[in-house]
């Protein structure tokens, strides 16, 4: 039997990059972490050790930083797609170019209640994350973009009960009417147009506002009665937010809080102590999506 070479791909993984932008004596700055991936016509490096159709994973490092100073502060998306542009146009053996990125939030720290120009304060543990996979078409590419976020820490300590649920031999589980619900939302949302020209008229700052709007209000007013119900009404306020995304993708661990028994201490617990399990945890998972437009599971990056 024949052994043959399949799919393969290389690139630069975590390429941080920070850009300052200063306008006079105010800044704007821009916390990156930015991995490439290229595909195509790489069969000589594997096969013979021929790397003349390589492109180094260094050379992609220093394109990540160039381009940034030559394009200046964009979306992560927008950067995406340009950085797809440049290795897809610049490397005719490559025909695939997939661009990851993770923006860390900073906001500025206010002094006597004015924002700080030329200080910052990191916010939060979450990091918005911009996926482009472009592939060649022609003399151009076409696109695929998935936006999202991680790390997103939510939390409310009513408006959530949990009841009627199956019971076997093993359940021990007690029914719930007002409970704490909290889980860490890793959300993703894919885009309708494959076309870069069209993409390029998206405004990703507003739809990412407007996607994690959706996501964190809902979750906030939603009266659940099950984690799942609360994936599915998160997710149809992503897509009731942008007509122009096909489907959204949600995981949700359940981060416990589990009221503590004080009955043998005297101590009646009126849902108030409760201890705050981090393993192990319950995870609910789901997509939403357009019957118009229905996404298979490869067409979603990894978590």
């Amino acid at each position: 039997m024949a052994i043959v070479l399949g799919e393969n791909r290389y690139g630069k993984a975590e390429n941080r990059l920070f850009r300052v932008t200063r306008k006079g004596d105010v800044h704007e700055i821009l916390d990156l972490n930015v991995s490439v991936s290229l595909s195509g016509d790489f069969a000589d490096t594997h096969l013979t050790g021929d790397n003349a159709k390589v492109l180094p994973t260094d050379t992609q490092k220093n394109t990540v930083f160039a381009l940034s100073h030559r394009l200046g502060p964009l979306e992560p998306e927008a950067f995406g797609i340009e950085l797809a542009r440049h290795f897809i146009s610049t490397q005719r053996h490559v025909d695939g170019a997939e661009i990851r990125i993770e923006q860390f939030p900073w906001r500025r720290i206010e002094c006597t209640g004015t924002p700080h120009p030329r200080a910052f304060l990191r916010e939060g543990a979450h990091v918005r994350t911009a996926m482009v996979h472009a592939t060649r078409a022609g003399e151009g590419f076409d696109a695929a973009v998935t936006s999202g976020v991680e790390g997103l820490v939510v939390l409310k300590t009513g408006d959530s009960a949990f009841r009627g649920f199956l019971r076997d031999e093993f359940t021990t589980l007690k029914e719930a009417d007002d409970r704490i619900m909290a889980t860490e939302v890793a959300a993703q949302w894919r885009w309708l147009e494959r076309d870069p020209a069209m993409l390029g008229t998206v405004d990703w700052a507003e739809s990412h506002r407007a996607a994690m709007d959706a996501l964190v209000w809902t979750f906030a007013e939603h009266r659940s009665l099950s984690l799942q119900q609360t994936l599915h009404a998160m997710g149809e306020a992503v897509l009731d937010s942008r007509a122009d995304l096909s489907a959204v993708r949600l995981r949700l661990p359940n981060k416990h809080h589990f009221v503590v028994d004080l009955d043998a201490f005297g101590i009646r617990n009126e849902n108030e102590v409760h201890i705050a399990a981090d393993r192990p945890y319950g995870v609910i998972e789901g997509v939403l999506q357009r019957d118009d437009a229905p996404l298979p599971p490869s067409a979603w990056p990894e978590w």
